[in-house]
């Protein structure tokens, strides 16, 4: 076999195991770069080359700052100001958590505004009485269209600039992903606020999640406790409840001492919802404790207790706004503004990330937790997929196919059948691994053709984004199926009109601006 054939059969093989979703997929994309390597189609550099890529470091560096944005309680104040713009009839409120999302993904990508909103929504679907599977869906479906608002919106952006750059091109700019991504989220909005809730199930999730923005008021009422402020930027409150076993059973506490760290104070004790003074501990028994939030932190991993809700979402909930809020949203304009004058992506990235740590908007720890390795596996695996498509000749084959196969039709009508190609794949594997494969595709036509690689590119990246017809397709469609207690079958309903509508823009509207 050439490198071709070896190329494609080892690409078919991976879409196979990225489709049978048995196998980690992680796993997969390593085992796709190393076939490449023992079969002797890439060098060992060409290999390992995907995992020293810039576009890695980038993504690495949203994840912490899309974390810092939901620590510090920035995303819930966001959904308070919507409902207070929104109201809660249906229409308003999708319409405003989509736009709202896009917003979010626009800065920090896809699945890190999908994480940091998922809360804020569950919480929204409570306080307005809405169904939770019609706001979920419309949640990620807005985020889809808001990737393409700025280069940050997800790092099919940036993989596609650099292959601009690659085929001889230009960079593209910050902000202009827009002149179709402001289309598509107008038209993406639109269809889910209009249509949704015919092609949305009425469904509850299986667990809800509870309402926190009163929870200093409801700790005060239930512990009988006086009207000293209990939750601030600098001091929070948790419950703990002495498991089984615990050390700390038949220890003598009582309300106002400070425990053994010096850190905290025991504000309340309970036992089977009484009020106690003073008691020697049992298991069962929920003690309220008061102190500064890092202090929380701690004691919330402590083996001997079972934490009733975590420090870090009574901050998002009940602390909109909360510590290090400021400087996160400082820190985030100021990569914005890195990237609109031109710096690296993965340097502006990085340096907001560092800002985030130094100036203790995260610690190192939720900066570590925050980073999800399986993307990063994922996205360094099949760069060199992307580069074997290139350099066995196998791009310029199936280019050469493709031209002679519907050439003759006029370029537009090329550049539907690649987005088709990106479309259909897109919903059976990442669109970060489909634009990777289809991306030097596009190249190799546009060459065939003698025309720009600009707007096929950007027609790709379109394309990618339409991963709507399965909740495997992308990370946010799967992270809100719990949430929105969707089955698989429920997400073509909405996504087939929402896939025909990118593809119609990829199709018409991208030559407007890119011309060929």
């Amino acid at each position: 076999m050439n490198d071709i054939a070896i190329t494609l059969t080892i690409l078919a093989v991976a879409v196979v195991l990225f489709i049978w979703n048995k196998l980690p997929i992680g796993v997969v994309a390593i085992a796709v770069a190393l076939a490449l390597y023992f079969t002797g189609v890439l060098q060992l550099d060409q290999t390992l080359a995907g995992f020293g890529d810039p576009v890695i470091l980038y993504i690495a560096a949203l994840f912490v700052v899309a974390e810092a944005l939901d620590t510090t309680g920035i995303s819930v104040w966001l959904g308070n100001q919507l409902i207070s713009w929104s109201g809660t009839s249906r229409k308003p409120v999708v319409g405003s958590v989509m736009v709202l999302v896009a917003v979010v993904t626009a800065l920090i990508s896809v699945n890190g505004a999908v994480a940091a909103l998922i809360p804020m929504t569950a919480v929204l679907a409570l306080r307005t009485k809405l169904s939770p599977s019609q706001l979920m869906m419309p949640l990620a479906f807005g985020a889809h269209a808001g990737s393409l608002l700025a280069l940050t919106g997800s790092p099919v952006n940036v993989l596609v600039s650099e292959l601009s750059v690659d085929a001889g091109g230009r960079p593209f700019r910050f902000f202009e992903f827009a002149l179709v991504g402001v289309p598509l989220l107008v038209g993406t909005v639109l269809i889910c606020v209009f249509v949704g809730r015919r092609l949305l199930p009425e469904r509850s999730a299986g667990s809800v999640s509870r309402d926190l923005s009163n929870h200093a008021q409801v700790l005060m009422d239930q512990y009988s406790l006086g009207p000293d402020p209990m939750l601030d930027r600098q001091t929070g409150v948790i419950e703990v409840v002495v498991p089984p076993r615990s050390s700390f059973i038949g220890d003598t506490v009582f309300p106002g001492m400070v425990t053994e760290s010096g850190e905290l104070v025991v504000a309340g004790i309970q036992r089977a919802g009484e009020d106690l003074v003073r008691t020697e501990l049992a298991a069962g028994d929920v003690l309220l404790l008061q102190g500064a939030w890092n202090a929380l932190d701690e004691k919330a991993v402590d083996p001997n207790v079972v934490v009733v809700d975590s420090p870090q979402t009574i901050r998002r909930q009940a602390l909109p706004m909360g510590p290090g809020a400021k400087r996160a949203l400082v820190i985030v304009l100021a990569m914005v503004v890195l990237l609109i004058f031109g710096m690296s992506p993965a340097i502006a990235a990085l340096l907001a990330a560092c800002a985030m740590i130094v100036l203790r908007v995260l610690s190192v720890q939720q900066a570590h937790r925050s980073i999800s390795i399986t993307t990063l596996v994922l996205v360094g695996g099949m760069i060199p997929m992307s580069t074997a498509i290139e350099v066995s000749g196998a791009a310029d084959k199936i280019a050469s196919g493709l031209v002679d196969l519907i050439g003759g039709a006029g370029p537009r009508v090329v550049l539907f059948g690649i987005v088709l190609v990106v479309a259909v794949l897109g919903q059976l594997i990442s669109n970060m691994a489909t634009v990777l494969i289809v991306g030097p595709i596009a190249i190799s036509v546009a060459n065939e053709l003698h025309i720009s690689p600009t707007p096929l590119l950007m027609a790709v990246a379109v394309a990618g984004a339409a991963a709507f017809l399965t909740p495997v397709a992308t990370a946010s469609n799967a992270m809100v199926m719990g949430p929105g207690a969707y089955r698989f079958g429920d997400y073509w309903k909405l996504g087939l009109p929402l896939l025909v509508f990118f593809l119609l823009v990829a199709t018409f509207v991208t030559p407007i601006f890119w011309p060929f």
